[in-house]
């Protein structure tokens, strides 16, 4: 059978259009969630560490009875690092748990999509504290001037990104009328810096004192608040942009369904505290934004300082 010059040349070009979409296809998409090809979960170090990991692996394991899905959880060493796995080319991130400036920055490198938000104490929303010792004359943000300052660390958005816009609103410089930044690693040790004197003043979420009175019995008597900051929407889960949906909408699914389990609340709990999650999509972050622009400020421009 004779084929003519015109069938070959169209089947010339179907072939090329097959090699074509198969190479755009994402390496990290074929049979995502195996052994082979494990779903790699990023998660950062809000609290302790191990605490955090051992959560998330719960997790993981609850998910993987419930959906069958490999999940493999780490903790990345800060939010900066936590991207970069995301944004790479293929990622080495598939998921994520990123704050709020993070998320944004992510959203805007092109790099994630939020699908959940956590809640605890019944808000998609938390504040952040400002606090130094009991005994220090400082009773507002005014008088931090010249302060040494503990955070968990560069990125977070309740320990930084807000306080540097609060400081600013009250005519204070963060890069040139303070002492020095002491990145703490955590929430909870940023709050003990204090407590030891290693620092002046922190900036934390409410109420990470609360988290380490075990070691420091005596931290709310010895340290105060002196300011609480806006509304700043919770922590959640993200998804690297071109994430299968289907996948994504099983494992969005069984996550929810964790917290209606003992053991899924348990994990959740060790973690980050979370006691339930909701479904946002991006649009969920623009009062957030807002408070940027309001600023002048971009998530692009707070991450090269």
């Amino acid at each position: 059978m004779k084929v003519s010059k015109k069938c070959m040349i169209a089947l010339a070009i179907l072939l090329l259009a097959s090699l074509v979409l198969t190479a755009c296809k994402p390496k990290w998409d074929a049979e995502l969630g195996t052994e082979e090809n494990p779903i790699i979960f990023v998660a950062v170090p809000s609290g302790e560490t191990e605490r955090v990991l051992a959560g998330f692996d719960k997790m993981a394991d609850l998910l993987y009875q419930s959906t069958g899905l490999v999940i493999k959880p780490f903790v990345a060493t800060s939010y900066a690092s936590a991207i970069e796995a995301l944004c790479q080319d293929p990622p080495k991130a598939h998921m994520a748990s990123l704050a709020t400036f993070s998320y944004i920055l992510a959203s805007e490198k092109g790099c994630a999509e939020t699908a959940l938000v956590s809640t605890r104490y019944g808000s998609a929303s938390y504040n952040g504290q400002f606090i130094v010792r009991a005994d220090d004359p400082a009773d507002s943000i005014d008088d931090l001037k010249g302060y040494t300052w503990c955070v968990s660390e560069a990125f977070s958005t309740s320990g930084v990104v807000i306080p540097k816009i609060m400081f600013q609103g009250v005519g204070i410089n963060p890069d040139t009328d303070l002492g020095e930044m002491v990145e703490a690693g955590s929430h909870e040790a940023a709050a003990a810096g204090v407590y030891n004197g290693d620092c002046q003043f922190a900036t934390t979420y409410v109420d990470a004192r609360t988290r380490i009175e075990e070691d420091y019995p005596d931290i709310m008597e010895k340290t105060k608040v002196i300011a609480i900051e806006p509304d700043i929407p919770n922590d959640g889960i993200q998804f690297v942009k071109g994430f299968p949906a289907e996948t994504k909408e099983k494992l969005v699914t069984a996550i929810l369904d964790l917290f209606n389990t003992e053991e899924g609340l348990a994990a959740m709990d060790e973690a980050y505290q979370w006691s339930g999650m909701e479904r946002h999509d991006d649009t969920f972050y623009d009062p957030f934004r807002q408070i940027l622009d309001a600023a002048g400020v971009s998530a692009e421009d707070l991450a090269k300082e």
